[in-house]
């Protein structure tokens, strides 16, 4: 069994010479990055990333990032792509190949043909003066100095440093792009991520029950009411105008403070001045309005009526939270 402290050590080296070769890809931000991401700008068509082995792994993750952010990109596995896949890139797309090396025998194959298709190759590699590099007209520059592993054979620094340049060159692109939440949320429907920057505030109260009282309604049918909703909350109303809202701590309150019940009426326990959110804001805001004033549930409103009610369960269970 290794113990704690060579478990440790090794753990942290990794980490840190990870993170060292990721602040040394700033050295190579230049010309040909700035060139990369205006050719990618400027281009009607797609961009079609490949790699062969770990390095088509981390393609897979940048073409992932990329379609999420606004850049139409595919994955093409280099070992494939002489097999037919070739066909899959259009004369205006723009081809960004992965490699270490650059000159794995697939890579060599691959490099010649994409030039005699006439697209724009940019090589994102950790030897400048590979096959690949003599082919590409762009040079993404991902060189480290060694691997985390302790042979120096497994890719680990290498393809740490090709996913961070990557996420730099995607967000350029989002940022170039003035891609905003509203964009993102487009592409990231499903999920709670998608939820937080789309759902709105009377989507969740459309589904609740919408419990009311009228002004004059006693002790007892103000329970009655909240405990059938299962809101935590009535709201005191005639017709849709809305003259307060009782919780059900409110009741608890006063029922510290009266022992004759008979004569209270909802007017006497409601808030008049209750916590609201118009139906069309995001459910985010009912959120972030909740926590800010300690409290369980919101009063939605349409055009100043009520609407219904947003309890913190329901935020929960959208995974809002």
């Amino acid at each position: 069994m290794e113990s704690k402290k060579s478990i440790i050590d090794s753990a942290t080296s990794t980490l840190k010479l990870e993170s060292e070769a990721i602040l040394g890809l700033i050295n190579y931000i230049d010309d040909d990055f700035v060139e990369t991401v205006n050719t990618i700008l400027n281009s009607r068509g797609r961009v079609i990333v490949t790699g062969i082995g770990k390095s088509a792994i981390i393609a897979q993750k940048i073409v992932a990032t990329f379609n999420s952010t606004g850049t139409p990109a595919v994955f093409m596995h280099a070992a494939d792509a002489v097999h037919g896949d070739l066909g899959m890139i259009q004369k205006d797309d723009v081809v960004l190949c992965l490699s270490k090396s650059g000159n794995t025998p697939e890579i060599k194959l691959l490099a010649p043909l994409l030039k005699l298709s006439g697209n724009k190759l940019v090589g994102m590699l950790g030897n400048i003066n590979s096959d690949l590099a003599k082919q590409a007209d762009l040079i993404l520059n991902t060189t480290v100095e060694k691997e985390a592993c302790p042979h120096n054979l497994a890719p680990t620094t290498s393809t740490t440093a090709q996913l961070a340049m990557g996420d730099a060159l995607a967000i350029c692109l989002l940022q170039a792009r003035n891609f905003q939440s509203t964009d993102f949320a487009k592409y990231h429907p499903g999920g709670s991520l998608g939820k937080r920057l789309y759902l709105k505030a009377g989507d969740i109260a459309a589904k609740n029950e919408k419990p009311s009282i009228s002004p004059n309604a006693p002790v007892k049918d103000i329970i009655i009411e909240i405990s059938k909703n299962r809101l935590g909350a009535v709201v005191v109303t005639e017709g849709d105008e809305i003259h307060g809202v009782i919780t059900d701590g409110d009741i608890r309150r006063m029922l510290e403070k009266h022992t004759n019940l008979e004569n209270i009426k909802a007017s006497d326990l409601m808030n008049t001045n209750p916590k609201k959110i118009d139906c069309e804001e995001l459910a985010l805001l009912a959120l972030e309005i909740i926590k800010k004033n300690n409290i369980t549930q919101i009063l939605v409103t349409k055009e100043g009526r009520y609407f219904g009610l947003v309890h913190l369960h329901d935020l929960l269970q959208e995974g809002i939270v």
